[in-house]
């Protein structure tokens, strides 16, 4: 977790962010703590230290973000690492057509299991999220939405390629309804991870962008090769990088340019950095996506796709907030001695 060591950027005066990242945890240590101390709290006045009266709506939000924070943190193993796990399983299953066809490619568990890798971030990055966030967020959502739409009838800017199977409802028989979804939280990640291995240097705005840029480019050179190992997804003509074409990646550099500054525009970096240091689970679900895909491009041999994975592997460790003691945390009290 997040040491909050000197070599951070400066936390806001007055946050306490330092007195929370240098407990053992990275973090307050009740999830009491971490709401009504951390931007949420100053944002709404949860904890009505600023003088100004608490209103039952900024209440209830506090409320649910404890207990949203308190249930993810309890099953942060489970979220992060056997989800992930059990989706690889089932998806080089159901590509080797040995799971029976109510299981295999069955959409509504893609979406489940997604959704459920997906909560850590949702629920760390809640606190953080204005009309600004929210607003600029939508409009990153509208361009999924057109550039895919775009890219399925045009064959730009990712070269022709087209949906193996159905990934839940589809708009107009051509794009996932849950586009968003699946590619939003991604660039999000990126953009999050950088921050962090980064530090001081992300308060500059070219190596912040050009970082995240790449971040966003990184993922899709491990997931696009086990996507379509697995038949998610074709290019036509195949492609020389384990069926994908470079065309694929000049689009997501395309794509990545737009989703990240769209994402820099949308939050306040001081209140979302904090947040960030300070919420030991808020890149769980980059956690998820390396063991996901990662996993399913060394079994298949995709070794230079698994070496990408395995460099997020050495990004996620430089935010020294992964080790054995995430294990051994979700391990029950008889078997910790206790």
């Amino acid at each position: 977790m997040d040491n909050g060591g000197s070599d951070h950027p400066p936390s806001r005066p007055g946050s306490g962010a330092d007195d929370r990242s240098s407990s053992p945890e990275g973090v307050a240590s009740s999830p009491e703590t971490d709401v009504e101390s951390g931007p949420s709290s100053r944002e709404h006045g949860c904890d009505g230290s600023d003088g100004h009266r608490v209103s039952g709506a900024d209440t209830t939000r506090a409320v649910i973000q404890r207990r949203l924070e308190a249930l993810v943190r309890e099953n942060r193993f489970t979220i992060a690492v056997v989800f992930p796990v059990i989706g690889a399983i089932t998806l080089v299953g159901s590509a080797m057509e040995v799971l029976p066809e109510p299981l295999a490619y069955n959409p509504l568990l893609i979406l489940f299991g997604t959704l459920v890798m997906r909560s850590p971030l949702v629920v760390a990055l809640l606190p953080t999220l204005d009309r600004r966030a929210v607003g600029f967020l939508g409009v990153l959502t509208a361009y999924t939405y057109a550039i895919e739409f775009i890219g399925v009838r045009t064959d730009w800017p990712y070269g022709a390629f087209e949906y193996g199977i159905q990934l839940g409802p589809m708009l107009g028989g051509e794009v996932p309804l849950a586009l968003p979804l699946f590619f939003v939280p991604l660039v999000l990640n990126a953009y999050l991870l950088t921050l962090l291995v980064l530090r001081e240097r992300a308060v500059r705005v070219l190596p912040r962008l050009l970082g995240a840029i790449a971040a966003v480019v990184a993922v899709d050179l491990v997931l696009d090769p086990a996507a379509v190992a697995i038949g998610f997804w074709a290019y036509v003509p195949p492609g020389g990088y384990y069926g994908v074409p470079a065309s694929n990646y000049w689009g997501w550099l395309l794509s990545g340019t737009v989703a990240v500054v769209l994402v820099d525009l949308a939050f306040d970096r001081d209140v979302l950095l904090e947040r960030v240091r300070t919420c030991e689970f808020a890149l769980d679900d980059l956690v998820s996506f390396v063991l996901l895909w990662g996993s399913i491009n060394a079994l298949y041999g995709n070794w230079l796709a698994a070496g990408v994975a395995g460099l997020f592997c050495l990004g996620l460790l430089r935010t020294d907030r992964y080790g054995p003691e995430m294990v051994t945390g979700a391990l029950p009290d008889r078997l910790r001695g206790r």
